[in-house]
């Protein structure tokens, strides 16, 4: 049997030997999303038709979603025929769609991570390195926004969130042991595209900031501290934390911390669910 992989993080697509398909539609995709979002559970009739249509469907929905359903459905039986059954089942309330956890891009970046941050301050040094690079292999399975950008409703959006969420921690817990491997003057040039991308991101500026100390550059990591107040202060009407605080405290005391290859606060912690 050929593997299957459907893929989220980026534009929705069922990849099989290497090729993508794409179902017909924002529709059939955003369909598609919500049933995966769910994770293999139940969603009912009632919230598919709020994830397609939100607050104004249309005459006969009940119709219009089952057409929906039989347009996924026989996407996946030309890709995958020799099958037997379809992945999409039907009860009396709702769908739900059959896969299992490695069939889906989103939750493979999800394990791949949360693995990590199990083992963090136990490894080695070469342990170090590898979940560098596993880190990294798993970012590299994001090819855009999620979903493609497609907005969906209340299940897309709060699977959206989660993954990216997943996502910047998985930035985070990278970057943090690449510092402390020593890598600081090698991912500066990452850092500082990630902080310009997210000026109002208070760990990705404590990340730049600890690079940018680690170089020599004493200077540069104050005007960060000090761009990202002004930031905060002017988009949110709110001060930095006292974490981001210290930080700057830090640099000006020339803290022997922020040489230590110990994390300088606590990395977020990430649920693979």
């Amino acid at each position: 049997m050929f593997v299957l992989l459907f893929s989220v993080l980026g534009s929705i697509e069922i990849v099989k030997q290497r090729v993508a398909v794409r179902l017909g539609g924002a529709m059939q995709q955003t369909l598609l999303a919500a049933l995966l979002a769910a994770g293999g559970s139940l969603v009912t009739v009632d919230s598919l038709i709020l994830e397609l249509w939100g607050t104004t469907p249309p005459n006969k929905v009940e119709n219009a979603l089952q057409a929906q359903v039989s347009r996924v459905r026989r996407t996946l039986a030309a890709v995958e025929p020799e099958r037997e059954g379809s992945r999409v089942v039907t009860s009396t309330s709702g769908y739900m769609f059959l896969f299992d956890r490695w069939e889906l891009d989103a939750y493979l970046f999800l394990d791949t991570v949360d693995a990590i941050h199990a083992r963090a301050g136990t490894e080695s040094l070469p342990e170090l390195r590898q979940d560098i690079a596993d880190l990294r292999q798993g970012l590299s399975r994001w090819r855009g926004p999620v979903f493609g950008g497609l907005t969906g409703g209340p299940i897309c959006q709060t699977a959206s969130t989660r993954y990216q969420e997943a996502r910047n921690s998985a930035l985070i817990l990278l970057y943090d042991l690449e510092l402390r491997t020593g890598g600081h003057e090698r991912i500066l040039p990452e850092l500082t595209e990630l902080y310009s991308r997210n000026p109002n991101h208070e760990q990705f500026c404590m990340l730049l900031m600890r690079a940018l100390y680690r170089c020599g550059r004493q200077l540069d990591a104050l005007t960060v501290y000090r761009q990202c107040r002004h930031n905060m202060i002017e988009s949110q009407g709110i001060e930095p934390s006292p974490v981001l605080s210290q930080y700057e405290r830090a640099i000006l005391t020339h803290d022997p911390m922020l040489l230590q290859d110990e994390p300088y606060w606590p990395v977020p912690a990430l649920v693979a669910s």
